[in-house]
């Protein structure tokens, strides 16, 4: 059976299809070309936001026209962000905090929320790195990277909900997507983090609040974990890399460029999904 595209197409010339198909793709092109995000004016607070992948989201979220809150426990790192972010012409509230302390993080949260107008857009991105299998490795994964976000959730949802929803979204990691011998604290706090924001986005969806997870494979940037070793010529640097088609580590803004979208209303049927942005370092069917 013929679709009503195959009867068209035989019934006319081929000049006549090649001017009826340019007609129906540039409208497509011109909306890829010209998206509009849609994020300009909303208020975003992103945890852990003063250096590498924490920095470039709340760049990014400037550079589109949102507000942002970060917090960081450097005080350096973080002021400059803050003048990064405000020379773009849009309002940042930076503050020192240590996310793994609850006090400190409501703290923080509730001056974001007072400074900026109410909230948008939460992302959760810190991490206490927890390596070692031991009582101290587990303590600073539990305490920064899951209760930090689960305690971020439940604070931010009410003032989301009260601006008509909008998005949450986790930073994980692809060492959460599989089993390891090395990082064990780590890997399972990030796995963690990937079944709470599927959990989130089933209880939030009423509220039409999206909530999804990025995982980023390996990234390097000026001062992280990855250019040290680089620079300490560490051959597990090149042994990474050279397992990554692309033959590169990821850059932050990689995984800014996904953060926006994923908070944008160009992703409003998107929620419950956990991304991996790793140039197919991780490379599972699930």
């Amino acid at each position: 059976m013929q679709t009503g595209f195959t009867t068209l197409r035989f019934a006319l010339s081929q000049a006549q299809q090649k001017v009826w198909i340019q007609r129906q793709l540039t409208p497509l092109s011109k909306t890829l070309k010209h998206m509009n995000l849609e994020l300009n004016g909303k208020n975003v607070i992103i945890t852990g936001g003063s250096k590498g992948i924490g920095r470039c989201i709340a760049l990014a979220f400037a550079d589109e026209g949102a507000n942002v809150a970060i917090c960081a426990r450097g005080a350096e790192a973080l002021a400059r962000t803050k003048d990064e972010v405000a020379a773009r012409g849009v309002k940042c509230f930076a503050q020192s905090c240590d996310v793994g302390d609850a006090s400190s993080l409501a703290v923080f949260l509730d001056a974001a929320n007072t400074s900026l107008g109410g909230v948008d857009v939460l992302v959760n991105n810190p991490s206490g790195f927890g390596v070692s299998d031991d009582e101290a490795g587990w303590k600073v994964g539990f305490d920064v990277d899951m209760m930090a976000a689960v305690r971020a959730t439940q604070r931010v949802t009410p003032w989301i909900a009260a601006r008509g929803g909008g998005a949450i979204i986790h930073i994980s990691s692809i060492s959460g997507m599989e089993g390891t011998t090395r990082a064990i604290p780590y890997a399972a706090m990030k796995a963690a983090m990937i079944s709470h924001s599927k959990s989130m986005a089933l209880t939030l969806a009423p509220k039409d609040i999206r909530v999804n997870c990025v995982s980023p494979g390996s990234v390097e940037f000026p001062g992280g974990l990855w250019e040290a070793r680089k620079l300490a010529n560490d051959p597990g640097y090149e042994a990474v890399r050279n397992g990554i088609p692309f033959k590169r580590l990821g850059r932050p803004e990689e995984i800014a460029a996904v953060v926006v979208f994923l908070a944008s209303s160009q992703a409003s049927w998107l929620t419950g999904a956990n991304i991996p942005v790793d140039g197919g370092q991780h490379p599972g069917n699930l």
